[in-house]
C-alpha cells in the first residue's frame, strides 16, 4: 500500500492514534490528527509527535474532514458519527488502525476475540509459540498496537493479536489465518443497539477465512457455536462435552487432538493458571498455539508456571485470614459471573464503575448464592444497590479506599474480598489497571496496619 503523499486524518490521541500518526509520517503521509478534548490536555501524545510535521485539529467535535484521503479512526471512535457518515458517503474510506496495518503484514495473524479472556488466551498463546523455538510478536487490542509490530516482523514468525470488536467494526478486510472466538456476553451496549448488534460485530473476525484458515469456537456458548458453519477448519473446545477433535476435559486433565497432527494431554494438576474460565482460555491456546507449529512438551512446561496477568481474578493478599482479589479487568456482566463462580467460600464483591448499559439484573442469582455482603462505589452504586436491593446487604463507598476499609470490615475468616466492578473505570480512574493498582493499594495500607 501506498502511503507516501496521502492526506490522512487520524481521529482519536490516545496510545493507538499516536502509533498511527508516527506511523504514516514516517512513511511520507500527510497526517492530520484531530480529538475532542483540548490541547492543554494532550500535552504527553503531542510530546511524542514533535518534529515529524504532523498538523493538529484539537477541541473539536467535528473536524474538518472534507479532502482526505483517508480516515483512520481510533478503536474509541464510534463510526456511527454523523460527520464519520458524511465523509463515508462522499467515497473517503473509513479504516481502524488494524485496517491500515493489516495491508502490511508479512507473517501469518493468529488472531483472538471474545468478551472476555482474549488478553490471557493471546498472552499465552505467545508464551507457548516462545516456549517451543518460534518467534511470535504479540500486541493489538493487549497494548502495543499493530503498527507498532510491522518493523519487526522479519525476524517473527507469526503476529498473534488481540482484537477487540471496535476494532473489527473498522476492520473490513482483516484475514487471520488462525483465529479464535472464546466467548459472547453483553457488553458494550452503550456502544451497540443490542446484543445481536454486538455479536455480528464479532464475527466480522471470520469474515475474509478461506478454506485452509483456522476456527477455535466455544462449543459451550450458544452464540459462538453457529460461527462453525461455512466451511474451513474448526476446532472446538469444551469444559461439558467429549468431542471428537479439538480440546475438552477429561479424567483431570484437558486432552488435544488436532486428527492427522497430534493427540495430547495436559494434566489439570501441572497447569497453575486456577479456575474452570482459565481452563477455556487455556484449551483456546493450546489448540492456536499446537496448530502452529508449538510442541507439546515445550507446552507442559509453560503451563506449569504460567501465572497469567494482573487485574484478572489475580490474588493480592491474605490478611487475618480474608483473601483479597483484584479482578478490575472485570468490566461486564459476564466477566463477574465468571468469577464468582471460582469461590466456593463467601464473597464481599465491591463493584460499580461506568455504566456501559449492561443489565445487571444477570448478575442477581449469584449474588445471592454467592455474595455475603456489596461494597458499591462510582457513578452505578446507586444503580446496583437499586438492581440488587434485597438481596444481600449493600453499603455505598465514594472511593477505594473506603470500598477496601468497609469491604475488610464485613469480612471474616476464611472469606473473600472481590473487586469485580462490572463496569468500565473511566469515571475514577484512567483505565482498569488504575482502578486495580488503587485497590492493591489500600489492600497493602490494610496488610500493613494489620502487622503493628
Amino acid at each position: 500500500m501506498e502511503i507516501s503523499g496521502k492526506k490522512i486524518l487520524v481521529v482519536g490521541l490516545a496510545r493507538t492514534g499516536v502509533a498511527l500518526a508516527c506511523f504514516l509520517a514516517e512513511r511520507g503521509a500527510r497526517v492530520t490528527v484531530t480529538d475532542m478534548a483540548p490541547a492543554a490536555a494532550l500535552e504527553e501524545p503531542r510530546r511524542a509527535l514533535r518534529g515529524l510535521g504532523i498538523q493538529e485539529e484539537l477541541g473539536v467535535s467535528q473536524p474538518a474532514w472534507q479532502g482526505y484521503d483517508l480516515l483512520l479512526l481510533s478503536p474509541g471512535v464510534p463510526p456511527e458519527l454523523p460527520w464519520i457518515g458524511a465523509a463515508r458517503e462522499t467515497g473517503i474510506p473509513i479504516w481502524g488502525e488494524l485496517e491500515l496495518a493489516g495491508h502490511f503484514f508479512t507473517r501469518p495473524l493468529i488472531a483472538v476475540s471474545g468478551t472476555n479472556g482474549k488478553t490471557t488466551t493471546t498472552t499465552l498463546v505467545g508464551e507457548l509459540l516462545r516456549a517451543s523455538g518460534l518467534r511470535p510478536l504479540v500486541g493489538g487490542n493487549i497494548g502495543t498496537p499493530a503498527v507498532s509490530l510491522l518493523e519487526q516482523q522479519k525476524d517473527a514468525d507469526f503476529l498473534v493479536l488481540e482484537v477487540s470488536s471496535f476494532q473489527l467494526d473498522t476492520a473490513p478486510n482483516l484475514h487471520p489465518q488462525a483465529a479464535a472466538l472464546l466467548n459472547i456476553s453483553p457488553d458494550h451496549l452503550d456502544r451497540y443497539a443490542d446484543l445481536a448488534a454486538y455479536t455480528a460485530s464479532k464475527a466480522g473476525l471470520f469474515r475474509n477465512q478461506g478454506p485452509v484458515d483456522l476456527r477455535v469456537l466455544n462449543y459451550d456458548d450458544p452464540a459462538v457455536r453457529p460461527f462453525g458453519a461455512g466451511g474451513g477448519r474448526v476446532y472446538c473446545f469444551s469444559s461439558t462435552q467429549h468431542l471428537k477433535e479439538g480440546a475438552w476435559l477429561e479424567n483431570g486433565a484437558i486432552r488435544v487432538r488436532i486428527p492427522g497432527k497430534l493427540d495430547e494431554i495436559f494434566p489439570l494438576k501441572d497447569i497453575i493458571l486456577a479456575g474452570s474460565h482459565n481452563q477455556e482460555n487455556i484449551m483456546a491456546a493450546l489448540l492456536l498455539a499446537l496448530d502452529a507449529g508449538a510442541g507439546a512438551a515445550a507446552c507442559r512446561q509453560e503451563l506449569a508456571r504460567f501465572q497469567g496477568l494482573r487485574h484478572r481474578l489475580q490474588w493480592v493478599a491474605e490478611i487475618r485470614g480474608v483473601d483479597f482479589y483484584d479482578d478490575s479487568k472485570g468490566t461486564n456482566v459476564g466477566a463477574v459471573a465468571r468469577s464468582l463462580t471460582f469461590f466456593k467460600q463467601p464473597v464481599i464483591l465491591i463493584a460499580g464503575g461506568r455504566d456501559k448499559d449492561s443489565d445487571f439484573s444477570l448478575l442477581s442469582p449469584l449474588i445471592r448464592q454467592r455474595v455475603k455482603a456489596l461494597v458499591l462505589l462510582g457513578e452505578t452504586r446507586e444503580l446496583l444497590a437499586r438492581t440488587w436491593n434485597g438481596l444481600v446487604p449493600a453499603y455505598l463507598a465514594d472511593d477505594m479506599q473506603a470500598a477496601v476499609t468497609r469491604a475488610f470490615e464485613l469480612a471474616a475468616p476464611g472469606e473473600v474480598v472481590l473487586l469485580s466492578p462490572a463496569c468500565a473505570s473511566f469515571d475514577m480512574f484512567k483505565d482498569y489497571a488504575q482502578r486495580g493498582d488503587t485497590f492493591q493499594k489500600h489492600v497493602e495500607e490494610i496488610r500493613h496496619a494489620a502487622k503493628t
